[in-house]
């Protein structure tokens, strides 16, 4: 199994550390503020408290055999620059460096690190990303072949009547739900015309709900 060391474990570095622990990951910790080595401490194979630019330091705790080095080191931006140096000098095979801005990652991308990471951006487009998303389609895994999808009825299906076939010719869904003008309904006549603003909830196997997320 490879082994991996976690240097500078603040709320990034921390949580970094912590999952590859949990997927039952040889993980050492490095940092040089004491409290935040006790803290992961509990999680870790190892937590060293260092100096992560003194390659000897490095280099004497075992550093240099690590498989992998993700280098978490927070608004310091020499102290992760000289730390990715001294990784590459003992030989570190597989760099992963947080950068802070784009000039920063822009020179660990020199210094031939493996990956530059950019956690507060990725974090946004991933949250931009998700609300976006879910404004008018949610799902919810019922098991690994079907799923439940919430969704604000699409202008192709307005004036569509819930008992429609074509949810089940066309989308290979059922329809279970449905809320108009604020009320849910989960029995149907033929008369209930989906409108404007309501929302539908269906069933479906996993690969006709992931084809409708297409469609709305």
């Amino acid at each position: 199994m490879s082994s991996y060391v976690v240097i500078g474990v603040g709320r990034f570095g921390f949580h970094i550390a912590q999952g590859l622990a949990k997927e039952g990951i040889n993980v050492t910790a490095v940092d040089n503020d004491p409290e935040q080595i006790r803290e992961i401490g509990e999680y870790v194979q190892d937590a060293i408290i260092l100096d992560s630019t003194d390659m000897y330091a490095l280099k004497e705790a075992g550093i240099g055999n690590m498989d992998v080095a993700i280098v978490s080191i927070g608004e310091d931006i020499e102290s992760s620059l000289l730390t990715v140096m001294a990784l590459k000098e003992l030989g570190v095979e597989t760099v992963i460096a947080k950068a802070i801005t784009e000039i920063h990652g822009k020179i660990l991308s020199k210094l031939n690190v493996t990956k530059v990471v950019y956690p507060e951006k990725e974090s946004a487009l991933r949250l931009v990303k998700g609300v976006v998303q879910n404004l008018n389609y949610e799902t919810i895994n019922l098991s690994i072949t079907m799923k439940i999808a919430k969704i604000l009825v699409p202008p192709f299906l307005l004036g569509v009547s819930i008992l429609s076939p074509m949810f089940k010719d066309e989308l290979g869904v059922k329809p279970i739900a449905y809320k108009h003008q604020g009320t849910w309904y989960t029995s149907f006549e033929k008369d209930n015309v989906l409108e404007k603003g309501d929302i539908l909830v269906v069933l479906g196997d996993t690969s006709h709900i992931n084809a409708l997320s297409k469609k709305v």
